[in-house]
């Protein structure tokens, strides 16, 4: 790794430096737990630093999380639309890196096109973090790991049931499972499943990962369920709705899994299509902490990424 420390994909770390960025991220939580909502951290280790943050695809949980997430560690940030940018106007990704090298202490990506966000940390020389591509989500994982071990303990062992498409989400659980040790059941339909190169790379590293089409026999005895959205930005429907329909989590699939069993989403969620309302309305579904948890997983990454810590 060189000197400058990016943050792209889950597959580029140790377990043991991604722990250290969930328990930086804990801590950081737990000195907010006294606080009055909008005070800052007492603490402000980013105070002068400022985060770029660039956006090709429209958010809410990514920008409010980075944003609200350098404020309190005493940074900034300023938001790029891409579409405002001269790199929506012709400007190479490699010229933007180096000109925001050059004015700014981090670049956050949010883009299409995983290559995009490769390029841009090969010509940066300030740390680049993936805020989500095409291809994966590493952000979120490292959000929704934190979340589940809040409420049920560490997830080592556990089995983590994914329901539907095999997105850029499913991606970063599939890499995931060798660095925190969790099993992974990937319920999907044949034609939607992630590409095989990426499902055999994690189990080559000791991932333990289940492809099961049935997604009954995938909820049972299950810790996790988790789904997405059925079509991500830029997607076409297409068939998608009619293949992806027996892999709706429904209140029954919930009654297979474990009795503390959870339900895990990382939103937008549209009811009644990859969940139905009952259960992610429901007393075991958790993502609005997951939605929340964004903020201080983001300030373990940045940490990480900034300070070297």
């Amino acid at each position: 790794m060189s000197t400058v420390r990016h943050f792209l994909d889950i597959r580029d770390f140790d377990g043991a430096t991604l722990r250290a960025m969930l328990k930086r991220a804990s801590a950081l939580k737990a000195v907010r737990a006294g606080l009055p909502r909008g005070a800052p951290d007492p603490e402000h280790p980013l105070n002068g630093q400022i985060l770029a943050m660039i956006f090709e695809k429209s958010s809410t949980r990514t920008r409010v999380s980075f944003d609200v997430g350098m404020r309190q560690l005493g940074g900034e940030s300023i938001v790029l639309n891409a579409a405002d940018m001269q790199l929506g106007r012709g400007e190479t990704v490699a010229d933007t890196a180096r000109v925001l090298s050059r004015m700014v202490d981090a670049i956050m990506l949010r883009t299409f096109e995983h290559a995009k966000l490769k390029d841009m940390a090969a010509h940066a020389d300030v740390p680049v973090i993936n805020a989500l591509t095409d291809d994966s989500h590493p952000c979120q994982l490292m959000a929704d790991v934190m979340t589940y071990e809040e409420h049920r303990g560490p997830i080592e062992g556990r089995i983590v049931a994914w329901f539907g498409d095999g997105n850029n989400m499913t991606t970063s659980w599939i890499e995931g499972a060798s660095r925190f040790g969790y099993r992974l059941r990937l319920a999907c339909p044949p034609e939607l499943l992630p590409a095989p190169a990426i499902i055999e790379a994690a189990r080559a590293e000791g991932a333990q990962i289940e492809i099961v089409h049935d997604a009954a026999a995938a909820a049972e005895g299950a810790d996790i369920l988790i789904t997405d959205t059925w079509l991500s930005m830029g997607d076409e429907a297409g068939d998608k709705h009619n293949l992806l329909k027996p892999y709706q989590v429904t209140q029954a699939l919930m009654d297979r899994a474990r009795e503390d069993a959870v339900f895990m989403h990382c939103l937008p969620a549209h009811r009644g299509e990859e969940v139905t309302a009952e259960v992610i309305d429901g007393p075991r579904s958790i993502v609005f902490d997951e939605a929340e948890n964004r903020i201080h997983a983001q300030k373990g990454i940045l940490s990480w990424c900034l300070l070297g810590r």
